[in-house]
């Protein structure tokens, strides 16, 4: 590895070290309910969906819209099987049914747990869905997300499921602990530790040699199988790969919700997640991170104001009421897709290179200017 390299990747770990530092000073000076904090959750939990979607949609060219599916398969493993014994049992939880799953497990088995259950399913579906092309393979997934979604509700299941009613009283993020220790651990740089790793695996995953098969199928279907790619192989694998992630993901957005129900995972769950890796770009990891943190702080955070009727020391309810954050939050996306029609990266990576050369040419923009003046 040369010099360059070298610098490259120490100033990339450092600049990640700094970042997660960061949040644990924050996490240590503010409030818990710290509004802050609740965006940084949520994104980085919209991180890891995204970046997942993008391994499926962005580099293999799969057009797949079952991620809100996966990740509420996800979800209802990791509360199923993280919800105490007793809880179970007492019928504060399942009333109206016998918990048929008895026993408990830990918080990372559970995350484990919950990528890979979504990973059988994703293996089982995929077997006749991947023969599909296009828009008949989203309208088979979509189909999917929204049959698993009825199914969780159906009363035969109601033992493990609890039927249309919530699951609670499992181990959220206030009940996280430091491994070994009964020392709590901070939920926000939990979650970004998980998110994190599960980001890094899907990165390495694309600089191998399975993620130049994915690429090679996006590109040219054709060429890759005349290059002894096998299409479905890597598809089905691409598939599972991608529904292991947003399974986890789904774990850990129960953990943040602290209740569990089929109805929070509806299809515009995924359409939310499409638009976060369209607006940072298909085909683009940092581009989907960047996007799903917008996108939460858009919407949950700076433009709240405008349905309670007051925004930026502004007080008039008669214009900023319920539903008005919708429709500026709406314009807004239009913005962002008419001057970045192909996301805010693109297909690009952010690196220490392309901001030292985003400055480098406002310099000289800003130079030229002042000569000509």
């Amino acid at each position: 590895m040369d010099r360059e390299k070298k610098k490259r990747l120490a100033l990339i770990w450092t600049a990640i070290a700094v970042v997660y530092i960061v949040i644990l000073i924050l996490e240590l000076t503010m409030r818990p309910t710290s509004m802050l904090l609740t965006v940084l959750k949520k994104g980085a939990i919209y991180s890891l969906v995204a970046v997942s979607m993008n391994l499926l949609n962005g580099f293999t060219g799969l057009f797949s819209l079952g991620q809100a599916g996966f990740m509420l398969i996800g979800a209802y493993t990791y509360a199923v099987l993280t919800m105490p014994s007793d809880v179970k049992t007492s019928e504060s939880v399942y009333k109206y049914y016998q918990c048929f799953i008895t026993f408990d497990t830990g918080v990372f088995i559970g995350l484990l747990a919950a990528g890979l259950m979504a990973a059988l399913f994703a293996f089982l579906i995929g077997l006749p869905v991947l023969r599909l092309k296009s828009d008949y393979l989203a309208i088979a997934t979509l189909g999917f997300a929204e049959i698993i979604r009825a199914i969780c509700q159906w009363d035969v299941l109601g033992p493990v499921t609890n039927g249309a009613n919530l699951l609670r009283r499992y181990i959220d993020l206030t009940y996280v602990t430091i491994p070994f220790t009964d020392i709590p651990f901070p939920p926000t740089l939990f979650v970004f530790i998980v998110a994190g790793i599960c980001i890094l695996l899907i990165v390495l995953l694309i600089n191998s040699s399975y993620g130049r098969a994915f690429k090679a199928i996006r590109d040219d279907e054709t060429a890759a199988e005349a290059m002894g790619i096998n299409l479905f192989r890597h598809k089905e694998l691409s598939f599972v790969i991608s529904s292991f992630f947003a399974g986890i993901s789904g774990a850990l957005l129960a953990m943040f919700q602290y209740t569990v129900q089929a109805q929070q995972f509806k299809s515009m769950m995924t359409y939310e997640i499409l638009l976060i890796v369209v607006i940072g770009g298909i085909g683009s990891i940092s581009g989907s991170c960047i996007a799903s943190f917008l996108y939460i702080t858009l919407s949950e955070w700076w433009l709240r104001g405008l349905d309670m009727g007051s925004f930026l020391g502004i007080d008039a309810p008669n214009l900023f009421r319920s539903g008005f954050r919708k429709l500026v939050f709406s314009i807004i996306i239009m913005i962002i897709v008419l001057f970045f029609s192909r996301g805010i990266m693109g297909d690009k990576e952010l690196s220490l290179t392309r901001i030292k050369n985003f400055f480098q040419k406002a310099r000289t923009k800003k130079s030229r200017k002042e000569a000509k003046a």
